[in-house]
């Protein structure tokens, strides 16, 4: 349902207000360069940073300004289930083809916890749900049998696996689960065990590249997924030498399309990786 390359889009600032013309102009280049599917109100777009009202009306305005064009996946998780369904309710009333809800951070609840939360979500929708799974973020792992019971309640699109691991990511496709990588240097590895794509950080400054990686991997030309997995891992590499979306936001206003304001707590990024990042850009065509 959800495949291929998957950007998980940062939302612009202006004077710490969504800047909502950038945004629509970085959803039409995306979708120009070959982008698969947008997802707005992520980790990449500062979600915790938002008000209710403003993580609405970005959802609402990117469901308007893609138009159809490719699916969009709203962020809409909480670590309070009774927010998650809420929030995953007010994405399917503006217009949403999916709902990427994260697992509860910071509680850390149990494996049946996990369970009867995302069951709460199931059961408050009929949007198709991709999980979320992210432990450097959340403090918590979810297991591949919880996923699976998960997955079993039905209308379950992916997970974003975000574990980093190569054996539970096996797992969970032994297992039925769809499986998006949640994580841009193990899309070629993922995706030579069975996923079906990435939802991205690195597309926000190189979407034509990750869609050329989802691509090759999906028709099984090792030699170019090999090729482009080096550029990606060196890109991700810069895209997270800082806390996520601080670099990302700096590559995509150096390519021109909004300005690198982040909101507090998180900060501009320090000059010298600036620059040794931008530097990365340009070695692989991406900045002039």
């Amino acid at each position: 349902m959800f495949t291929g390359s998957i950007v998980a889009i940062v939302t612009p600032f202006l004077e710490d207000r969504v800047d909502f013309p950038a945004l629509k102009r970085l959803v039409d280049w995306h979708i120009a360069q070959g982008t698969q599917g947008i997802v707005p109100c992520g980790t990449t777009g500062e979600s915790a940073t938002f008000s209710h009202d403003e993580q609405h009306r970005v959802i609402g305005e990117v469901v308007q300004y893609v138009a159809g064009r490719v699916p969009v996946i709203a962020g809409a998780g909480s670590n309070s289930t009774r927010e998650a369904v809420s929030l995953a309710q007010a994405a399917e009333k503006l217009g949403a083809d999916g709902i990427l809800t994260i697992t509860p951070y910071y509680n850390k609840p149990t494996p049946e916890g996990l369970f009867q939360h995302f069951k709460a979500v199931r059961e408050a929708t009929r949007l198709p749900l991709v999980l979320y799974n992210v432990p450097g973020r959340t403090g918590i792992n979810m297991l591949p049998e919880t996923t699976a019971r998960v997955n079993a309640l039905g209308n379950i699109a992916a997970i974003k696996e975000a574990s980093g691991s190569v054996d539970q990511c096996q797992d969970l496709i032994e297992r039925g689960v769809t499986v998006l990588s949640g994580d841009d240097g193990m899309t070629f590895p993922f995706m030579m065990l069975g996923a079906v794509g990435v939802i991205s950080v690195v597309a926000n400054f190189a979407p034509k590249i990750m869609r050329s990686l989802c691509d090759a991997a999906a028709r099984g030309d090792l030699a170019e997924s090999r090729r482009l997995h080096r550029i990606v891992v060196e890109l991700a590499k810069h895209a997270f030498i800082e806390t996520n979306p601080i670099p990302a936001k700096e590559a995509v206003a150096a390519l021109g399309f909004c300005k690198p304001d982040v909101r507090l707590p998180l900060v501009p990024m320090t000059p010298a990786k600036r620059d040794a990042m931008l530097t990365c850009l340009r070695k692989h065509g991406l900045l002039v």
